[in-house]
């Protein structure tokens, strides 16, 4: 199941994924995926006053937050995804006209594929469509919870919001 994006104009931060997971794509909900810390994060790195739960992914545009992925039309593992399936056309599309001021991409991997390149780092990239600019955070994924820092996200907010995290 196709979940549909979450954008409007003039957001503050866009988050971008690979593709939905298996059981994001059952729930049509954006990051249900057992374990994924998504609304946790976006909470206590203060994006948001309450934590939502992933039924709730639509309240996120309240807060100025859009949801896409870079794989429309499939669900499931990053592993079992091809390169014919990521579409950046379209992306770019999207992004260029909705104007959001960051594209935080959750995770290297929807960042290594949106710029074709091996490796990147988390963080401010030094490239913008427009006056879009892109940001690199940790994936919120239970998968890949050995390479989890939170201070990326919470840099993230003081960059879209100028305010600070929640202690």
């Amino acid at each position: 199941m196709k979940i549909p994006d979450l954008l409007k104009e003039n957001l503050k931060v866009v988050f971008c994924g690979t593709a939905a997971g298996n059981r994001s794509a059952q729930q049509e909900a954006y990051y249900a995926g057992c374990g994924n810390k998504f609304y946790c994060v976006l909470h206590h790195a203060g994006f948001t006053p309450v934590q939502l739960i992933p039924s709730q992914y639509e309240q996120l545009i309240d807060y100025g937050i859009g949801l896409t992925d870079l794989v429309k039309q499939k669900s499931g593992m990053d592993k079992d995804l091809k390169q014919e399936d990521y579409n950046i056309s379209d992306f770019n599309e999207k992004i260029e006209k909705y104007k959001p001021q960051f594209v935080c991409f959750n995770g290297k991997e929807a960042a290594k594929k949106y710029f074709g390149v091996e490796k990147i780092d988390y963080g401010l990239q030094n490239e913008c469509l427009g006056e879009t600019k892109f940001f690199v955070a940790p994936s919120t994924s239970a998968k890949a919870h050995s390479y989890w820092n939170e201070e990326y996200w919470k840099k993230l907010n003081t960059l879209t919001n100028g305010k600070t995290h929640r202690t």
